[in-house]
This record gives C-alpha cells, structure tokens and sequence, in this order.
C-alpha cells in the first residue's frame, strides 16, 4: 500500500510540474474601434490581451506583442471594430425547417439530428454567435453537442440547453398531424397534465441534463392544429413548473404569443418571455414588477409570410397564424421597449436559417430600438438573463474570451453584425477575413 501511495504521489507530481511548465498562450487584439462595454461609448486604438481562454487585460494603445514574455500571437483588427461575441437566446439547433420537415421525423435519427446540429453550430459561430441557448431539441442529441463542444470535441457556440419542452397534451410542443399510432409513439415525456404531473416532468428533465426549463404556455404558430394562439398550459402547472425548477436553481422559459398566456406565465414567475406576440399593457406592467425578460425573435414573422407559399410544411392552419402573428408582432414588442422592458435578443433560428441570426438586428432597429440596445439585449442582457455576466457580455479582464468584429461600426448601420469578419471563441481564433 505504502509503495501504491508513493508512486500516486510521484505521479500526481510529475502532472502539476508538467502542467506548470507548459506554457500560457498569450494573444495581442489590436482593435481599432472597441466597443467593450455595450451601453458605453467606443473607444480607439486599443489592445486585448488574452491568456488562454479569459481577457487578461485591454489597455489603451497598440501593445508591442514582443514587449510580452513568451511566445505572443497578434490579431490585428486595427481597421476593424470589435465588440463582445454575440448571444442568441432562442435557437433549436438541431434541425431546420424545409419542404421535407413533416417527412424528416420519419427517416432522420437521433445521432443524424447530432450530426445536422454541429453542421448548424458551426455555421451560427461563423455568423459571430458564440453563445445560444436552445430551446426545444431531442434531450441525448442536444446535450450531446452541447457536451461535445464544451470538451473541444467540435467547433460551435456554448450551448445552454433545455431539451424538451414541458407542454399540455395536445398543446404546442406535444406533436401533431400525424397518424393516432405515431402520434402515441412519439409523444415526448415532458408533455404533463396537472401540477402533479408536471412537477414531476420538470424533475425529470433537470435530472437528465436540462440548463433550462422551457415550458409552452400558448399554442404555437407551427403546431398543426387549429387551437389558436392562447393559454393552454393552466395557471396551477404554470406555477408548479417555476416552484419546482426554481428550488433546484434553474431558470424558465417560457413560450408565449396570446396575451392571456404570457401574463399567467409571468405572474407564475418566470423569467423569460419567448415571443411575447400579443403583449399588452397588463404584460408590460408585469415584466416590470417581476424583472422577466422579453425575448422578441421578430425574425420568423418576417421571413415566414416570404417562403410559407408553395411549401408543403405549411398547412392551412399554421399559415393563419403565421400571417396574423407577424402582422401583430412589431407593434407591441415596440410597445414593450418603450415601456421598459427587459430584452434579451432571440431569433427562433431552424424556424429560420442558422447563420442568418444577425438579421434579427435589422428589424430590432426597424421597430425603434436604438443599435446599442439592439447590441446590449445579444451581450449584456443575454448574459444576465444566462446568468453568466460574470462571464460573458462584455470584453474585461476576467472574462471569457468571446470577440468578434465587423469592418464598420454597428452603431451607425446595425446590419453590419451580418457580415461578422473575425471570431474568437474562448480565445481561439475561429475566422479572421
């Protein structure tokens, strides 16, 4: 036993001096225009010095890189304008809607849903979104890839994951359209009826790896169904969700169009609004009292109306909402940002193509948004509804190394942040035009 300790011993030893004397990988930033902290002015010439994966420091001027011991890499964005690597909070990353969409859940597998979703990672990270959160994806495949690229495994955004969504029977979020046989097999597990029961539900997701719990508390526009887009989860499951989810530390999320929904599911407590189509002022007086954010994805109610013609996916009842809720979209989520509102940027991308997550900056701005608003609710607002400001939403010393730049400032033209030039995840260097 004595000679067992001895040689543990010399082994743990042998790992910290080999792990002590490898040496930190330090990278110089030159940025020309440095928007560190969303909400702040710019400032020019300035340099970010990276060790490993966190900011060691930004200092005023262009730092001599050799003046640095070791071995330093530069990136030169001096004729760049760089700012925090950007959050989607509203993504599903593992599939995408196509002409095929209602065919593919009889032909596609879970390890192929994985393997389509480092595809869809890899091309959100291009777009400079070095952080999502997803909400609603087959649990053992997102969980997967979120896993998969925490470990360096793949190339992609920091995944927050919620896995499937907790819904009523026959609700958004159940499945639909299909054959009773199909319907019965496919049936996700976190489809729950009374607060019993969803009690339950939400156990069993946090249990299974949920970061997230996303609940729908109103009909969809994509369910196949004809039952409108109101409350359908009850106020005593709404409450019982957030109760249970809360006391084991994890935020909800929940989706929302009808006004009837959105304000059950905030005087339940939770604390994200997804959608948030038909708000009102009794909406607005409630995200105020409680802190909730509103998570607006405009994006699907532009872009839906333009491909929805012709495409088989698109049933008659899915298209009378979709026409209806985008119509009524712009006007009350403008009506949220001048009252107040909490806003964390949000796209509902695979509703949309991945990789066009930086349009939804356009019709932000559109609706009366300022650019740095715009910019502040996929930075710091995204981080704090993460929880994870400590690490993300701004360029300090002390946080992950998440940066990204553009050739000209957003500020003056937001869709800019649609043609992301450079990308530093983690303080590796991703793309560099």
């Amino acid at each position: 036993m004595k000679r067992f300790l001895w040689i543990l011993c010399l082994s743990c030893s042998i790992s910290i001096c080999s792990w002590a004397a490898e040496e930190i990988q330090t990278v110089v930033i030159h940025a020309g225009n440095l928007l560190a902290i969303p909400g702040e002015s710019p400032a020019q010439q300035q340099s970010i010095i990276l060790r490993d994966n966190r900011i060691d420091a930004v200092v005023d001027g262009y730092v001599d890189p050799a003046s640095l011991p070791g071995q330093v890499e530069l990136v030169d964005l001096s004729d760049k304008f760089v700012l925090p690597g950007l959050i989607d909070m509203h993504v599903h990353m593992l599939s995408e809607i196509s002409p095929s969409s209602r065919n593919d859940a009889l032909y596609i597998t879970t390890s192929m849903s994985a393997m389509r979703g480092v595809y869809y990672a890899g091309i959100t990270l291009d777009a400079g979104f070095t952080t999502v959160r997803d909400l609603g994806s087959e649990p053992e495949a997102i969980y997967a890839l979120r896993d998969a690229i925490n470990q360096g495994l793949v190339s992609g955004p920091t995944i927050f994951a919620a896995g499937s969504s907790l819904a009523a029977t026959g609700g958004h979020g159940d499945v639909d359209g299909y054959i009773p046989e199909l319907l019965e097999m496919w049936t996700p597990e976190t489809i729950c009826d009374g607060p019993i029961e969803c009690r339950a539900a939400t156990r069993e997701a946090i249990k299974f790896g949920a970061q997230w719990i996303k609940i729908t508390a109103t009909g969809g526009v994509l369910s196949d169904t004809a039952t409108g887009l109101g409350q359908q989860m009850t106020d005593d499951e709404l409450t019982e969700i957030v109760a249970t989810a809360h006391n084991l530390g994890i935020k909800v999320a929940a989706h929302a169009h009808g006004a009837d929904g959105i304000n059950a599911a905030l005087r339940a407590g939770v604390d994200s609004i997804d959608h948030g189509t038909y708000l009102d002022q009794e909406s607005i007086r409630l995200f105020n009292e409680t802190g909730a954010y509103l998570v607006p994805t405009l994006l699907p109610g532009i872009k839906l109306p333009e491909s929805m013609e012709g495409n088989p996916f698109f049933t008659d009842d899915i298209k009378d909402k979709a026409y209806a809720a985008g119509a009524a979209a712009a006007d009350n989520i403008a009506a949220a940002y001048r009252g107040g509102v909490n806003i964390a940027f949000g796209t509902d991308s695979a509703v949309t193509p991945h990789g066009l997550n930086g349009e939804e900056f356009r019709y932000m701005v559109q609706i009366g948004i300022t650019e740095m608003d715009a910019i502040h609710s996929a930075t710091i607002g995204a981080a704090t509804l993460l929880s994870q400001l400590e690490n993300l939403g701004t360029i300090e010393a002390g946080k992950i190394a998440d940066i990204i730049a553009v050739d000209s400032n957003p500020l003056n033209d937001i869709t800019e942040l649609e043609r992301v030039s450079t990308v530093i995840k983690s303080g590796k260097l991703i793309k560099n035009l």
